[in-house]
């Protein structure tokens, strides 16, 4: 039986349309919900069990023996591959559910059909997104949840053993009263050497290092250098010459230290930017996918 179009537009007349018949009545909504919520929990589903795979597959390339494993390097760059793999894998299987399932339609321009079986695609694509967000949240939130919880328990704890003033100061109280302290030590210091007896030599040094920290970088004053090689030498009985040699080797390895930790910081920075534009373009092919999945399983339904 043939029925009459349900667009007609004369611009139309010249394309090519689609097959006129079709059993019971036309949908109402250009959007079928149902296949678009289809696709998109086919999804989320292939994303879980591809994710639960991958991290078999890496465990297995790692191991606690040296040398027995795969390197840092390799599980990082095949963890970034399997989770691009991962995506459009998920995007391609959602997609093509929600064009495959979607409500056929009749008399349309092939144009038209195309970009709705696109869009059943993206739309699926968008929510199984929008889902893993919210569960992401949702995960991240719980911890940061189990965090907050613990420091108010730390705190409370605090307050019943009367150290809630102390714990109300905050980290910039902390290092005002650190640099308080080294002034206040550099009021009881002697022409003399330190007295062999004191036993706060290791806290006294480590307020004048940290006071003489600018930068990530220890530069010691002149006079904070011979007072410190006064009391290595009185504590260790080597020789003034012998204590500064020390002290400035100490400081090598401590500007050092912190080199290493900013360039550290500065790779973990660039691996991070990196992830990100990898993840977003990741994902803007995985939309890409989705739409052209879409479109295969429309133009597939549509044939059988």
């Amino acid at each position: 039986m043939t029925i009459a179009a349900d667009i007609t537009d004369p611009a139309l007349s010249s394309g090519v349309l689609a097959d006129d018949t079709y059993e019971g009545a036309p949908p109402a909504s250009a959007v079928s919900w149902g296949a678009i919520i289809a696709g998109a929990v086919a999804a989320v589903a292939t994303t879980i069990i591809l994710l639960v795979l991958g991290t078999g597959i890496g465990f297995s390339m790692v191991s606690p023996w040296y040398g027995a494993g795969a390197s840092a390097a390799t599980v990082g760059v095949s963890a970034v591959v399997w989770l691009v793999i991962v995506q459009w894998l998920s995007s391609g299987v959602g997609g093509f559910l929600a064009g495959r399932l979607r409500s056929r339609w009749v008399r349309l321009h092939t144009d038209e059909m195309f970009f709705r079986d696109t869009a059943h695609g993206f739309l699926a694509w968008s929510a199984a997104s929008v889902a893993g967000a919210l569960i992401f949240a949702s995960v991240a939130a719980t911890g940061i949840g189990g965090v907050v919880r613990g420091t108010v328990d730390v705190t409370s704890a605090a307050a019943a053993g009367g150290a809630a003033q102390a714990g109300t100061q905050g980290a910039a109280s902390r290092a005002e009263n650190g640099i308080m302290e080294y002034f206040v030590d550099s009021l009881f210091r002697s022409t003399t050497a330190p007295q062999s007896d004191r036993s706060d030599y290791r806290a006294e040094a480590v307020r004048i290092l940290a006071t003489s920290m600018h930068g990530g970088q220890v530069t010691l004053s002149s006079e904070d250098r011979t007072y410190l090689a006064q009391m290595v030498a009185t504590r260790t009985g080597l020789t003034q010459p012998e204590a500064e040699q020390r002290i400035d080797g100490v400081i090598v390895k401590l500007n050092d230290a912190a080199t290493k930790a900013k360039q550290a910081a500065d790779i973990a920075r660039k691996r991070a930017a990196q992830l990100a534009i990898v993840s977003a373009l990741a994902m803007l092919v995985g939309a890409f996918i989705a739409s052209t999945a879409a479109a295969i399983g429309g133009r597939m339904r549509d044939e059988y």
